[in-house]
């Protein structure tokens, strides 16, 4: 990390609340969370007298399952944001260029510029079809955050192709994947797949994650990992919940199910994109997009002010939760 680019930093906004009186949907997180998460963590803090395995054998066993790569390409971390700066970390040098979507999620711009490296914006539409060769990185978030769109995995795996042609890491961001049936890039060659347990299993406060990289990438990132990288709840929880396949698939019926739902009835106010994710973005015209959070949250729901993404000026963006959740959402959006 580059001392001088640290000065110079700040943080970016995201969503979620602390006030537990509303209904978050500011947040993409599920939730509902696997039976018998309560079980395994109570477990597991009374294992927490000890240091945790720093193999993590059980974990990485789990993840490469949920994703179908190699367990020995697993880097354990304390959620998917650890593991974009890990992999940031170990692909950039100050003055070096990547390639980032936009809009998307704000934090990889951050991430890259602590290393002192040029973060160099695209339309998240047009990034598929770019020339990495003149980067050292590359960033797809599939779907992407905050518009909701699954890369096609052909051109997808087309991208990493030319990536590695131009020796260029292609850093894909799968943190919703979970919510479709796509197949995961985890164990291409040349690329880090970072992966989130917070959204599909409803445990942000957990902070667990990992990467996957094959080869000398997959190398580098295990030794530049933190050592104890994850709590033994974290660890123990995460390994518990990628093994819950009959959840994963009962949660993308009702998210799809309530996503059509939902775009349906939204759609007579507002422009709304279509979704492969947890969420929707919607845009809401010539309102004041205070005006539409401010009257959601007098209702009792909070919903995310999508004008921190670059280049959105007069979008929210709502997640999408059970169907009497998203009933009270409809709602309050109602006087809108």
């Amino acid at each position: 990390m580059n001392p001088e680019s640290v000065a110079r930093a700040t943080r970016v906004p995201h969503g979620g609340t602390t006030d537990s009186t509303v209904l978050d949907f500011s947040a993409n997180t599920n939730p509902v969370r696997p039976d018998g998460v309560d079980d395994v963590y109570a477990a597991a803090l009374s294992a927490s007298t000890r240091y945790p395995d720093d193999d993590y054998p059980v974990f990485r066993a789990a993840a490469a399952d949920y994703v179908d790569c190699d367990a020995d390409d697993v880097v354990p971390t304390a959620g998917g944001l650890e593991a974009l700066r890990l992999a940031f970390e170990v692909t950039l040098a100050p003055g070096d260029s990547a390639l980032v979507p936009e809009p998307s999620f704000g934090e990889y711009e951050r991430e890259i510029r602590l290393q002192g490296a040029d973060a160099v914006s695209i339309p998240h539409d047009e990034i598929l079809d770019a020339d990495p060769t003149p980067h050292d990185v590359a960033v797809v978030c599939t779907p992407n955050n905050p518009t909701g769109e699954l890369a096609e995995t052909d051109r997808l795996r087309a991208f990493a192709a030319r990536c590695r042609e131009s020796q260029t890491t292609l850093v894909v961001d799968e943190a919703f994947l979970d919510f479709t049936d796509a197949p995961s890039l985890a164990g291409e060659p040349g690329v880090v797949v970072a992966r989130s347990l917070t959204k599909m299993f409803g445990l942000p406060g957990i902070r667990a994650g990992f990467a996957v990289a094959p080869g000398a990438l997959g190398e580098r990132l295990a030794v530049a990992r933190r050592s104890w990288s994850l709590s033994t709840p974290a660890a123990d929880v995460g390994a518990y919940c990628m093994r819950q396949t009959e959840f994963v698939d009962a949660t993308r019926g009702r998210v799809a199910n309530e996503r059509a739902r939902l775009a349906d009835a939204l759609s007579a106010q507002f422009d709304v994109f279509p979704s492969d994710a947890p969420f929707l973005l919607c845009d809401v015209g010539d309102r004041d997009v205070n005006a539409v959070v401010e009257t959601a949250r007098e209702h009792g729901v909070a919903i995310r002010d999508a004008t921190t993404f670059p280049t959105l000026d007069s979008h929210v963006r709502v997640a999408v939760k059970r169907p009497e959740e998203n009933d009270a959402l409809l709602d309050a959006l109602a006087d809108v």
